[in-house]
């Protein structure tokens, strides 16, 4: 054992958690352990390169790990390495970049000097959280995208649009079902264009869903993200009728509220089919929570199509909304396009929307108080509600339990205190 100390470090998206929890539940089976960098012997690092700033993170995060006093292995995949791979094996001569991610246990072990047999059946998910700390498992059903943004390389990362078989969706659930998961959280890349053919049937996501609920006894699915021409009413009857099972909670993809931002974008809508999405869904759903991704300061943005996006968030009254500031990629349409905004102008607009943020969240929860919902437990006195609001109860409330508390109050920081229901 004393080689076979791995570090994990993941850089971005749910996906990327994800599949790095994949590769670490490999390497424990193989009879590894999981330690801080300082006491590794191999440091997997699983990178990111949605943004330049994602980028240059990856690179400081690689050499750092390669100048670490014990001098380890340093094994990069993901998204760089996919694009990047001569440059970050040239960082330092203990880095080797595998862009196969299903093979970088296989390549640690080679590396390290370990023989491959004796791999156990069992792995992290004997215990309560994965190596990546969480207690709602991920499911990757879906990787690549097929869409051209104008501000994103992702897709030249990931590859084309591709889905997981049904039945192969079902046995990971089950096994994370099997050793105490309560949740589990549905991921990809472009998680709405979920499709496989089986025969003379398409199984999308609407019914895969039911799928899922009707073979498994999972307590909550979560969806993870969506774009807003996914949304249809075939999803929306899964969720409505499945009494709390699918959670009701949609992270739609928005990132301007405003037309001509939408267009420079090269995104696949327009407001108007967003509100009309937004709509249907709270009529479906009445108690639904919505979530979005937005970006501020894209090129081009004027003052007035800044105003234009704020109102429109404000008017969709998000629960939770993450903004960005946008970032220049090289090799996109939009780093070479005409009017880049300021820095200073960018953080300036962020400010303004993460107030925004904060507000609406902040009323939503306070929307919730004397209302009832199943929380998943996560950490002792911290859980998750199902329209994912952070919740505080008693810290004697096993981990991982999915339980049916009361909101009682909301605190500053938007979180609700909850008490238990009796059954």
């Amino acid at each position: 054992m004393a080689n076979k100390r791995i570090a994990l470090l993941n850089l971005g998206c749910r996906v990327n958690r994800v599949e790095l929890d994949l590769m670490a539940d490999e390497l424990i089976r193989m009879g590894c352990s999981i330690v801080d960098q300082e006491d590794a012997s191999a440091i997997i690092i699983n990178t990111c390169a949605v943004t330049a700033e994602a980028e240059a993170k990856t690179r400081k995060a690689v050499r750092h790990a390669a100048s670490l006093p014990q001098a380890p292995l340093v094994v990069a995949t993901g998204c760089v390495a996919n694009l990047f791979a001569d440059e970050l094996a040239s960082l330092a001569p203990n880095v080797v970049v595998e862009v196969q991610k299903d093979r970088v246990a296989e390549v640690v072990m080679q590396e390290l000097g370990c023989a491959l047999e004796g791999v156990s059946d069992e792995g992290y998910l004997l215990r309560k959280a994965t190596p990546t700390g969480r207690t709602r498992p991920g499911i990757k059903i879906q990787d690549g995208c097929d869409n051209r943004c104008t501000f994103c390389i992702v897709w030249k990362a990931r590859g084309p649009a591709r889905s997981l078989a049904p039945d192969e969706v079902i046995k990971q659930i089950r096994v994370a079902q099997s050793h105490g998961a309560q949740e589990v959280v549905l991921t990809g890349i472009n998680l709405g264009s979920y499709r496989v053919a089986l025969g003379e049937k398409t199984v999308r996501l609407p019914e895969l869903l039911d799928l899922i609920l009707q073979t498994t006894t999972i307590g909550r699915v979560r969806i993870s993200s969506l774009e807003p021409p996914d949304v249809d009413e075939e999803l929306l009857a899964v969720m409505a009728s499945s009494n709390g099972r699918v959670a009701p909670f949609l992270h739609l993809c928005l990132q301007s509220g405003c037309d001509e931002t939408l267009r420079r974008m090269g995104r696949m809508y327009q407001t108007e089919l967003y509100r009309f999405a937004v709509e249907a869904v709270r009529e479906k759903i009445p108690h639904v929570s919505l979530g979005t991704d937005l970006i501020v300061g894209f090129p081009g943005e004027t003052e007035e199509e800044f105003e234009i996006s704020r109102a429109f968030c404000e008017e969709m009254n998000f629960s939770k909304m993450h903004v960005f500031r946008y970032s220049k990629r090289p090799g996109t349409p939009a780093a070479q396009a005409l009017g880049q905004v300021s820095p200073q102008v960018m953080a300036a607009r962020a400010h303004t929307m993460r107030e925004l943020a904060f507000q609406m969240r902040y009323q939503s929860a306070r929307g919730l108080v004397g209302t009832t919902d199943s929380v998943v437990v996560q950490t002792p006195g911290k859980a998750v509600s199902g329209g994912l609001f952070d919740v505080s109860l008693d810290p004697g409330v096993p981990v991982d339990s999915l339980i049916s508390v009361r909101f009682e109050s909301v605190s500053k920081d938007a979180t609700l205190k909850a008490s238990l229901v009796s059954v």
